[in-house]
């Protein structure tokens, strides 16, 4: 049962080592692949503008509260995080740099090329193509195992104490971020509820799939 994973898995194109400066090909193409994915889904739950994703709904709660820019608060945010990743024994590598650098630049050209439907029915079913997508391209770059992003290195550190599955610790991360932004004004809309309660799912689901299909 694919809720139940608690592993990522290892397939042919996954590196042996998370700090790996000269991967194979396969790997990089299957990171970059991946993240292209995380990318594109993320800013189709944007484009729906039916609600943002958790995080920044939190970011801008801490926005409204300190007066600084949702940008600012999410640079901070993800320094934070990565900064707890020292009490996970969590690894960066070559992934955590693309993360940021490649969704970025998704998300840039997605947005500028997509328009936001103008059917709510189409909005609803944009968001969540959106959550899916992300899940699968979170699956495909995780597997490649170069390093995560700040958030999805947080899970895997988390679940890793915890010995939870990673949906469920994917879920409780989202949840509780979420609840922090809306309490401190942040807007929740059902696109925010759809990814916090569907990401974890669907990443543990892609994992699901291609550990069967790959091994």
């Amino acid at each position: 049962m694919f809720l139940t994973i608690k592993n990522i898995p290892k397939v042919s194109w996954s590196s042996q080592e998370t700090f790996n400066l000269k991967p194979k090909l396969s790997t990089l193409f299957f990171l970059s692949f991946g993240l292209i994915l995380f990318g594109f889904g993320e800013a189709l739950v944007v484009i729906s503008f039916i609600g943002n994703s958790p995080w920044t709904v939190m970011a801008q709660g801490i926005s409204i509260n300190s007066g600084f820019s949702i940008g600012v608060v999410t640079f901070i945010v993800s320094v934070v995080v990565l900064c707890s990743w020292f009490f996970l024994k969590q690894k960066p590598g070559l992934g955590t740099i693309f993360n940021i650098v490649i969704i970025a630049a998704m998300l840039d050209i997605t947005i500028a090329l997509i328009p936001t439907p103008q059917n709510y029915i189409m909005k609803l079913l944009m968001a969540a193509l959106g959550v899916m997508i992300v899940g699968v391209g979170s699956g495909i770059y995780l597997i490649a195992n170069l390093g995560p992003g700040p958030r999805d290195g947080l899970m895997t550190g988390l679940q890793k104490k915890t010995n939870l599955p990673i949906a469920a610790v994917r879920a409780f991360i989202e949840i509780s971020v979420a609840s922090v932004g809306w309490y401190l004004g942040g807007t929740i809309g059902i696109g925010t509820l759809m990814f916090a309660f569907g990401i974890g799912p669907c990443i543990a689901l892609s994992l699901y799939i291609i550990d069967r299909i790959m091994n």
